[in-house]
């Protein structure tokens, strides 16, 4: 596998005349996480297809690069808000897709011990339609972490989850992706603050950087400096546009 790169976003987003948002010199640190926030429609989730180089519906205006001039293609691991999952598979089945599209034989053995850290083991021969909401979001991030991309994409991975479980799989893919290239949407300040090694709020006029904690990711949430940063991003967050 690749070295994981900096990514660079440069240039606006457009759809039905309307200025979605700017991301002019939006820079994606290699082996760092990036976590983007802002308001609702304001084109987060867009942003995460246009570097996953899927389909979307507007008009994207300037280029998105990587700083060892290769294709991304190929390179990128993408967890959307959707599970995706296929309804026929069960959980291991899920897990595996990605080697299984790509015709490569699955590493089982790595599988079971993802779906064991996800905390699925007396799950994992179940379809989708038998699983809660949260047990299918943790098996979407097991076939997310699954794939070991140099470059991950996750679309708000946790929000399905209880307080407990969402911080179990906050460490748990911090340490299986140390190394990689994340960039994480999350509607939550007080995850972007202990997840992120950049924070980003994204908007029509630009993706301005918000300043985290000194101390490293994973920070612990109950420290007096994540505290402080968190509140004051959600009341940027809160203000009025």
């Amino acid at each position: 596998m690749t070295n994981a790169p900096t990514i660079h976003v440069s240039g606006h987003y457009d759809i039905a005349d309307k200025r979605l948002f700017t991301a002019s010199e939006l820079s994606v640190p290699a082996r760092q996480w990036t976590c983007i926030l802002g308001r609702s429609g304001v084109g987060k989730s867009t942003l995460l297809r246009l570097i996953a180089g899927l389909d979307h519906a507007g008009t994207f205006t300037g280029q998105i690069t990587a700083s060892d001039n290769a294709s991304l293609t190929g390179r990128v691991s993408f967890m959307a808000q959707s599970d995706l999952l296929l309804p026929w598979l069960t959980v291991l089945e899920n897990v595996v897709l990605g080697a299984r599209l790509r015709g490569m034989t699955p590493d089982m053995d790595r599988a079971r011990d993802l779906i064991a850290r996800v905390g699925l083991t007396t799950s994992r021969h179940l379809r989708p339609a038998a699983l809660s909401g949260g047990m299918r979001q943790r098996t979407a991030l097991a076939r997310t972490l699954m794939q070991d991309c140099p470059v991950a994409l996750l679309d708000e991975p946790f929000s399905a989850l209880d307080a407990g479980m969402r911080a179990d799989m906050q460490e748990l893919s911090a340490h299986m992706l140390s190394g990689k290239t994340v960039v994480m949407v999350t509607h939550d300040p007080a995850e972007a603050v202990r997840l992120g090694h950049q924070i980003v709020v994204l908007s029509a006029d630009g993706a301005n950087p918000w300043q985290p904690p000194e101390q490293q990711p994973v920070r612990n949430q109950y420290a007096h400096d994540t505290i402080a940063c968190q509140a004051a991003l959600l009341s940027h967050l809160r203000a009025p546009a």
